[in-house]
C-alpha cells in the first residue's frame, strides 16, 4: 500500500515532453505584476526623455487655448491640431509600452500563440467552479499582492506628495513653461520611485508564478514510467529488437566468413539478384548434401564470383535458392524435404562433370518450402 501510495503521489519534475504539451496548452511562465513594472517603466523612460520638449508643448498648448478671430471658425482647426497632438504622444508613449511588455514576456516564458488556449471552456460557465476559483490558495496570493502593492506605492506616492506640497501651492505665481517642466520633472522623480517599489513585486511574483507552474506539472512516478514507455518503447520490446539485431549480426558475420569454404563446393544455387547457396556432396563421405556458404546480396555476389574462379558450377534456380537459403544453415545438412529436388539437381551437376550432355531437371518444391525474397510463404 505504501509504495501504490507514493505512485499517485506527485513528486516528479514535470518531463520535457510535459512541459512541451503544457506549452501548446498556453500554460507558460508570466507574470501581470512584471507586465505593470514593464509598462510603468517604458512610460517612465518616454516621459523622462521628453522633458527638453516640455516648454514647447507648454507654449503650444497655450496658444491653443487664444482665440484671436471668431471663435466658431477656429474651434474645428483647433480640435484638429489637438487630435493630431494626442496621437502623436498617445502613440510615443504606447508603442514603448507594447514592446516592452512583449519583451518581458518572451524573457520569462515566450512568446507563443496556443489555439488550445483559446477554445470554448464550458467549465469556465460552471458557477461552482468560479467559486472554488475565488476561494482557492491563488485567489488569496493574489489579494495579498494586491494589498502589498496598494499599501507600499500609496506610501511612496504620499511620502513624496506631502513633500513637494509647497512646491505645488507657488505653481500658480509661475509660468506655464517653467510650471510645465517642474510637474514633469517631480512626476519622472515619483513614477522611478514607484517603479523601484514595483520591480521588487514583480521579482516576487515571478518567483511564485515559476514555483506554482512547475508545482502543477509535477508528475507521479507512474506518469513518468509510462510517458518513457510512450516514447521508447517497453524496456522487453528493446531488448527483443536488440536480440534480433545481433543476432542478425553474427548471421552476416558467419555468411560472410563461409565466402572462404566456396572452394570446397560441389555446386552453387543462385537467385541472380539475391541469394547464393553453396552445396557440398560427396557421396562416400556424406549422407546428405551440406551448406558450406550461404549469403544475399553483397555475400551472395561474392560467393558467386568465387565459384567461378574455382570453376564450380553456379546454377540460377531463384525457388530452390530461396528454399535453402530460408530452411537451411551453414555447415548444416539440407532440409529433408528437399532431398529429392536438390539429388535431381547434383545427378545433372555429375552429368556436367564427366562430359555427358545433360537438361537441367524440371523443379517442383513441396508447396511449404515455397519462399518468396522475404522469407515468407509463396501464396498459390
Amino acid at each position: 500500500m505504501a509504495s501504490e501510495d507514493t505512485d499517485l503521489e506527485k513528486t516528479e519534475d514535470p518531463t520535457q515532453r510535459r512541459l512541451d504539451d503544457a506549452r501548446e496548452r498556453g500554460q507558460i511562465l508570466t507574470s501581470q505584476e512584471a507586465f505593470v513594472f514593464a509598462a510603468l517603466g517604458a512610460g517612465t523612460a518616454v516621459l523622462a526623455l521628453g522633458m527638453a520638449a516640455l516648454p514647447d508643448l507648454a507654449a503650444q498648448w497655450a496658444g491653443l487655448l487664444r482665440f484671436d478671430a471668431s471663435a466658431a471658425d477656429l474651434i474645428l482647426p483647433r480640435l484638429s491640431q489637438v487630435w493630431l497632438i494626442l496621437l502623436v504622444g498617445g502613440l510615443a508613449a504606447a508603442v514603448p509600452v507594447v514592446v516592452s511588455v512583449l519583451a518581458v514576456q518572451a524573457a520569462l516564458g515566450g512568446l507563443r500563440l496556443a489555439p488550445k488556449a483559446l477554445g470554448f471552456k464550458p467549465d469556465k460557465l460552471n458557477p461552482l467552479t468560479g467559486m472554488k476559483r475565488l476561494v482557492s490558495a491563488q485567489s488569496g496570493i493574489n489579494l495579498l499582492k494586491s494589498l502589498a502593492k496598494v499599501g507600499m506605492l500609496g506610501f511612496v506616492a504620499q511620502g513624496l506628495l506631502m513633500g513637494w506640497l509647497p512646491e505645488f501651492l507657488a505653481l500658480g505665481d509661475a509660468g506655464a513653461a517653467s510650471a510645465t517642466v517642474m510637474m514633469g520633472r517631480q512626476i519622472v522623480t515619483m513614477l522611478g520611485l514607484l517603479c523601484i517599489g514595483l520591480a521588487v513585486i514583480a521579482a516576487a511574483d515571478i518567483l511564485w508564478q515559476s514555483h506554482s507552474r512547475m508545482a502543477s506539472l509535477r508528475m507521479t512516478k507512474d506518469e513518468v514510467k509510462r510517458e518513457y514507455k510512450e516514447q521508447n518503447g517497453s524496456p522487453e520490446l528493446k531488448g527483443k529488437i536488440r536480440q534480433k539485431q545481433m543476432s542478425a549480426a553474427r548471421r552476416m558475420a558467419r555468411q560472410s566468413a563461409s565466402v572462404a569454404q566456396v572452394p570446397t563446393a560441389t555446386a552453387v544455387i543462385t537467385n541472380p539478384q539475391h541469394f547464393a547457396v553453396a552445396l557440398r556432396y560427396v557421396p562416400s563421405e556424406q549422407a546428405a548434401p551440406v551448406i558450406v556458404a550461404m549469403g544475399k546480396d553483397a555475400v551472395a555476389a561474392q560467393i558467386v564470383a568465387r565459384a567461378r574462379g574455382a570453376a564450380i558450377h553456379t546454377l540460377q534456380i531463384p525457388p530452390l535458392a530461396r528454399a535453402l537459403y530460408f530452411s537451411g544453415d551453414i555447415g548444416a545438412e539440407i532440409d529433408e524435404r528437399l532431398f529429392p529436388v536438390v539429388a535431381a539437381v547434383l545427378a545433372y551437376v555429375f552429368r556436367l562433370d564427366r562430359g555427358e550432355q545433360a537438361d537441367l531437371p524440371d523443379i517442383d518444391l513441396p508447396p511449404d518450402m515455397r519462399r518468396d525474397s522475404h522469407g515468407r510463404p509463396e501464396q498459390p
